[in-house]
């Protein structure tokens, strides 16, 4: 297959959305990450996603929207998720509402509720207007691949897979959107983003965070959520998190590296000198900016064929919450305190 890489005009537009309404593929992009887009409401063209993605069938979709409205022809709508849309749509919010009969199961994984989001970038909102429906999307990368935040990304993954890509520049955020199931008395976050706990709480009057946000899931345990129950956001490297007072983080990764062959670090603009003339990756200088570029830095490492990444790690607090879910998930939960070990030279 020819995968064509185009620009949003009015013509690509209207080509995409005639794909879509084909029960074809087409990854645009968002203020998230790019998505990988199919009719929601076709069972064959939303199966086709799980095939190009190679992702496993109990891993729910999102559908996006270009509205309340359309919303609620795939949800059921309540007072709460209008006071949330209010709030923060358009924008990186997904709700997780009691699904309408007309969703095909293959888009929730079975599962009783949908998640629906309208998101805030121009293209994709002229797009699922065009197409005339609710797209099932999730980020346009192979199952377990680091999101992408560039056009380049998906055509690295889908290039000869997918017939068309719509090419709207760097996502603003880069990361994925919250995702908050809203059944129960007050909204739980089950995958962070950049809309925080905090934020929705001052709307709602309280907000939960599910406890698997900061774990992995147990045994039997549910995934109703995107990105909780698989790995994701995975480099190709092993990759360790360092957390601690920032002397022994920076001693210890130091130490690591030094006996780990081919590896990087990431790290904190004020902490980049503690690293010396080491392979080191500046993330910035707080969360937000750890958001935007973390993926593409992942991207990166894998095509420099860095086999090892040590990383500092943020409180988990605001956007540094979803920054630490990415972060840890990637490194498949593998965290060290260092402020827990013992005193070089002694054992335990």
């Amino acid at each position: 297959m020819d995968t064509k890489l185009l620009p949003p005009t009015d013509e690509n537009l209207a080509h995409a959305a005639q794909l879509l309404q084909g029960g074809q593929l087409v990854a645009f992009p968002t203020e998230t990450v790019y998505g990988l887009g199919a009719n929601a409401l076709d069972a064959q063209a939303v199966l086709s996603i799980f095939t190009a993605k190679r992702r496993p069938a109990d891993n729910p979709l999102i559908v996006h929207v270009d509205g309340p409205n359309t919303a609620q022809q795939v949800c059921q709508w309540s007072d709460a998720a209008q006071q949330m849309a209010d709030a923060f749509w358009p924008g990186p919010l997904t709700m997780l509402l009691p699904r309408k009969a007309c969703v095909p199961q293959i888009v929730t994984a079975g599962l009783p509720t949908v998640g629906v989001r309208f998101p805030n970038h121009p293209v994709a909102i002229r797009l699922i207007a065009q197409a005339g429906l609710p797209l099932a999307a999730p980020s346009a990368n192979l199952s377990g691949r680091p999101s992408p935040t560039l056009a380049a990304h998906v055509m690295e993954d889908f290039c000869g897979i997918i017939p068309m890509i719509i090419d709207g520049g760097e996502c603003a955020i880069g990361i994925e959107s919250t995702v908050v199931d809203m059944s129960g008395e007050a909204p739980t976050v089950l995958r962070p983003g950049a809309v925080t706990p905090e934020q929705i709480a001052m709307v709602m009057g309280a907000c939960n965070v599910a406890p698997a946000v900061r774990r992995a899931l147990l045994p039997g345990e549910s995934a109703p959520s995107p990105g909780m129950r698989h790995r994701h956001y995975a480099p190709r490297a092993a990759m360790t998190l360092v957390k601690g007072d920032i002397k022994k983080v920076a001693d210890y990764i130091n130490d690591q590296y030094d006996r780990t062959p081919n590896a990087a670090v990431l790290a904190f603009t004020p902490h980049m000198s503690l690293y010396g003339a080491r392979n080191v990756i500046n993330l910035g200088l707080d969360a937000t900016s750890a958001a935007h570029k973390l993926f593409y830095v992942l991207r990166q490492l894998d095509a420099q064929g860095v086999e090892y990444i040590y990383s500092e790690t943020l409180p988990e607090t605001g956007l540094g919450l979803a920054v630490m879910n990415r972060l840890a998930r990637a490194a498949a939960f593998h965290l060290v305190d260092v402020d827990t070990l013992p005193p070089p030279g002694l054992s335990n």
